[in-house]
């Protein structure tokens, strides 16, 4: 018998005398009786997951090292999006493998998220500055997805004035030299909605006004770099709209899009510092001009003011953010690449223009020794002009002979045909690297090659008029001053410093699910056998890959109950979407091509109905009672009137209220008896593992958020991951990729650029399932269950708790209500704000009703951060009496006046008739620790009418803000 560190008690807060007491307070004799009051019996898992036992840390680790030696670190020059980049150690300690910034929430609170407000403002800086454009957003998922963003963007626009469907332009142009990930997800969004997508070589194309817009790719999938100006303007005098899929590496030395006056240029901000990871998460980047700012997709980050009128960052235009459009959506994306965002912020900010020039230079020179020596060995090279990929034609010596000498050394190309191939260089790359590719063909070609010592000198004509980069990027005192380490770790540090996060507090949002991501779930990350793999290597080099997602994919499916899963689908939306499309596919297989209504709960989130709308789908609401489950009669009547065309229902479970429906077996059958089927929106998962399932409901298919239940980091706003699991009828259609196998036997496209989305933080997921094993996954729900009801008890009689099920128990998560102290001139917002002051995050705000808060304090929480914050919601709730009995002034009062920070608190000038001291410290427990906001509350009004969305000078901020 030896010691054995165990994961369960590092992972769930309670121990197990806490357990008793909060279960005393709840009034139940044991965890399992809760739980049996609160999960309905009919739907119950019988017996334990089928999981491997739970082991220790330092057992994962050391087994894990054993799978990543699976995968072979060979030097990859595949580019195609994807490329080798220096992580400067400072960025990867201080922020990549920082948890005061991968546990932070979305910025929907801007005063406790100032940090990463800016960090992403310098983000959208960046992004502007290099494309040309006037805006930028915060960052999309992939550049594949940003791409189809693009689309659909200019689909609507160019269509918004037409009466009917029929008097749509449905043409879309794309250069055949775009890459094939990128067009395979082009043809999965263009599908539903009837975009032909025109797929040409962009020499000689004309526009004759059938299109309403097009996208090129420059440098193209070849390495090709040309002008497009020409084929812009053609496109715009037919009022076609252009996006160009550019690099931003590239930019450096290449003429910005954005003079060629593109509508919108998009990429992936991968090699500014992000490691290539088998796909990803990387942050994809999107600018666009000032006619689209209303309906750009995404986040973006404005400038505004607080209370006291000094600058504030906050998510601006929220309004127009697509998850709050619902069935009248665009797109539904409702989240970022925001960690990713901020590292290749930080990257900029490091180097500078001056060092990101001298890198541009660097990659571009070496390719041109490499072409030199390639020439010299009699190959020839077909790009006139070129950044860092050549298109090598090897003549009369097979690509399989070079192919085979290559991978003898340990080197990845990118083989187009028999006879020719690319090979894209990057910032990693060395004169040894160099020499060592020119070793192959010397091999190949039966020759000697002589070496190159010398690195290449920068040439500033290489590119030529039209082409050579004329606009100036990155001159912003921002990315002009922290390029000393020291300088940049303070930098980054203040900002850190400026953010809420799980470091400092427990983050109680209801349906987000902010868990602890344990460092030992996160440490693999970084591993290069993970970090450095490029996602299209052949599969005999990733077989540690793959033996992580075939057994999470097996994990996932046992959880769940299904047959099958797709690791695809890089965000909760795009596992929403995923599903769907599978749901369509089937209908069509069978000829079924009327079947395009689904039915909605009304309770249901945004991009529910939103992805519905991009799966082109008819969106059919449905009625909740007044206890917030489904109507059933309402269920019954809308999907028998529709039974002729019914596609299938999208429904969240536990609810979107906090409640198991004791109904819902009842209402899959419902639209089963209708030809339907039931997608299960997996977002409450955290509240069935173990205990249910979505087979066991009677669902189809489910999408899965890793970053939620499974562990991931939320990350400021992402990475996020969302799976999808189905059954036997559905497994056919999961998404397949155009470059590595995946998906069914009749897969749809794909719906994320890399096969597997962003692999590898499935580690994450994966190193969760393995620590807690069978038992401890269904405990963590558990846990979670009882740390609900337990707030619940705890705070149910200072206020109502809006939705219960029929044992007066909630599931993972649960709503009060504050609509009653409006009379007293009381928002909820208020309360939000007020309870930074107690150095807490608020709960989700008036979502899925207005006026509430949905509270989920999930299982990693103690009991002790528990009662912190229930002390925290009484000592509100009496000073919300005081306003209630004319105590406190009706106007100027703790809560209406908060957040409070420390400079107002200091100021000579204290005009407010309570004390500096109920303001700052309203319970004993703060005077321990207290977070403290770096801005008062945020005008979001002023920063909208004065939309500023790039780092200004000091005078422009004020000038515009007069």
């Amino acid at each position: 018998m030896y010691y054995q560190d165990k994961f369960h008690s590092r992972h769930i807060g309670p121990n197990s005398s806490e357990m008793q007491e909060m279960l005393s307070v709840i009034g139940v004799d044991s965890l399992e009786a809760l739980i049996s009051q609160t999960v309905p019996s009919a739907i119950r898992t019988k017996g334990e997951l089928n999981l491997p036992p739970a082991i220790s840390e330092f057992e994962y680790l050391r087994e894990l090292k054993t799978i990543a030696a699976g995968n072979k670190v060979f030097r990859s020059y595949m580019g195609m999006g994807y490329y080798g980049t220096i992580t400067p150690s400072a960025i990867r300690r201080n922020v990549f493998e920082n948890p005061g910034w991968y546990t932070q929430y979305t910025p929907y609170q801007a005063e406790i998220a100032q940090g990463r407000l800016e960090a992403l403002l310098i983000f959208q800086t960046m992004v502007s500055d290099m494309c040309g454009l006037e805006i930028a957003n915060a960052s999309l998922l992939d550049e594949g997805t940003a791409a189809s963003e693009a689309m659909l963007m200019f689909f609507h626009h160019r269509n918004r004035k037409a009466r009917t469907k029929e008097e749509y332009l449905h043409k879309f142009y794309v250069s055949d030299k775009a890459f094939p990930q990128t067009i395979d997800i082009l043809r999965t969004r263009a599908i539903p909605l009837g975009i032909e997508l025109v797929i040409e070589n962009p020499d000689n194309f004309n526009f004759d006004g059938t299109f309403f817009g097009a996208l090129v790719q420059y440098p193209d999938a070849e390495g090709k770099v040309q002008s497009y100006e020409n084929l812009i303007e053609k496109a715009h005098s037919s009022e076609a709209y252009v996006a160009v899929a550019s690099d931003l590496l590239a930019l450096a030395l290449i003429e910005a899009p954005g003079k060629w006056k593109a509508d919108v240029v998009l990429g992936n901000s991968q090699r500014f510092g992000v490691p290539m990871g088998f796909g990803g998460p990387h942050a994809a980047f999107f600018a666009t001009n000032d006619e689209f700012k209303r309906i750009i997709p995404g986040r973006i980050i404005g400038v505004s003011q607080d209370r006291k009128g000094r600058r504030a960052l906050r998510m601006a235009l929220q309004t127009r953010e697509q998850h709050i459009k619902r069935e009248k959506a665009t797109s539904n994306i409702c989240t970022a690449q925001a960690l990713l965002a901020i590292m290749a912020a930080m990257y900029a900010a490091y180097h500078g223009p001056v060092g990101i020039r001298e890198i541009a230079e660097q990659v571009n020179g070496i390719t041109r020794e490499l072409e030199k020596g390639l020439k010299s060995l009699g190959f020839t090279q077909s790009n006139a002009k070129y950044f860092d990929t050549l298109l090598v034609n090897t003549g009369t010596i097979p690509v399989s002979k070079i192919r085979e000498i290559a991978e003898k050394k340990e080197i990845n190309f990118h083989y187009l045909s028999d006879n020719t191939l690319t090979i894209a260089l990057d910032e990693t790359v060395l004169m040894m690297d160099v020499n060592d590719v020119l070793s192959v063909f010397a091999e190949a070609s039966g020759k000697s090659s002589s070496k190159i010592t010398v690195p290449a000198k920068p040439d500033s004509a290489f590119f030529g008029p039209g082409i050579a980069r004329t606009t100036d990027y990155l001159t912003h005192e921002v990315f002009n001053r922290y390029h000393s380490e020291t300088e940049l770790m303070r930098f980054i540090k203040r900002m850190e410093n400026k953010d809420l996060s799980l470091t400092g507090s427990m983050i109680p949002l209801g349906s987000c699910t902010m868990k602890l991501n344990a460092a030992t779930e996160l440490y693999p990350v970084s591993w290069p056998e993970f970090s450095s793999i490029h996602p299209f290597a052949p599969a005999d080099q990733t077989k540690g890959y793959q033996k992580v997602i075939t057994d999470l994919e097996n994990f996932l499916i046992e959880i769940t109950g299904f047959t099958a899963a797709s690791l695809q689908p890089n965000s909760g939306a795009q596992g929403e979407y995923a599903g769907l499309l599978t749901m369509r596919a089937y209908h069509l297989d069978r000829g079924d091509t009327h079947r395009t209504e689904i039915l909605i709960p009304t309770s249901a989130h945004g991009t529910n109905p939103a992805s519905a709308v991009m799966a082109g789908m008819k969106v059919v609401l449905v009625a909740c009672d007044e206890m917030g489950n489904i109507n059933v009669n309402d269920l019954k009547e809308k999907a028998e009137k529709h039974k002729d065309n019914l596609c299938g229902l999208m429904v969240t479970y536990p609810s979107t209220h906090g409640v198991f429906e004791e109904t819902i077996r009842e209402v899959c059958q419902v639209i089963h008896d209708n030809g339907g089927l039931v997608y299960m929106d997996g977002a409450n998962m955290n509240a069935q593992v173990g205990l249910t399932s979505p087979a066991s409901i009677g669902a189809d298919v489910c999408h899965i958020n890793l970053h939620k239940t499974f562990a991931i980091p939320h990350g400021g706003g992402g990475p996020g991951m969302g799976p999808i699991c189905v059954n036997d009828k559905l497994a056919p259609y999961l998404p397949g990729h155009s470059i590595i196998k995946t998906g069914g036997d009749k897969a749809v496209h794909a719906v994320s650029a890399a096969p597997w989305g962003s692999a590898s933080i499935l580690l994450i997921s994966y190193g969760y399932i393995r620590l807690l094993g069978a038992s401890g996954c269904t405990d963590a729900t558990k846990y979670a269950i009882l740390n609900a009801n337990y707030l619940k008890a705890k705070l149910e009689k200072a206020f109502p708790v809006l939705y219960q099920g029929k044992n007066g128990r909630v599931a993972h998560e649960f709503i009060l209500d504050f609509r009653s102290f409006k009379t007293a001139g009381i928002e909820v917002g208020d309360v939000a704000k007020r309870l930074m002051d107690y150095s807490f995050h608020a709960p989700t705000v008036s979502f899925p009703v207005a006026g509430t808060l949905m509270i989920e304090p999930t299982e990693s929480e103690p009991k002790h951060e528990l009662d912190r914050f229930v002390e925290a919601m009484l000592s509100i709730r009496e000073e919300i009496r005081e306003v209630e009995q004319g105590i406190a002034d009706h106007d100027d009062n703790v809560l209406k006046m908060a957040p409070h920070t420390a400079t107002e608190l200091i100021a000579n000038d204290w005009l407010h008739p309570y004390s500096r001291e109920k303001a700052a410290y309203p319970v004993a427990g703060l005077r321990e620790w207290k977070f403290w906001m770096a801005v008062a509350r945020v005008n979001d009004t002023l920063g909208d009418r004065n939309l500023i969305c790039t780092c200004p000078p000091i005078e422009e901020y004020a000038d515009a803000m007069a």
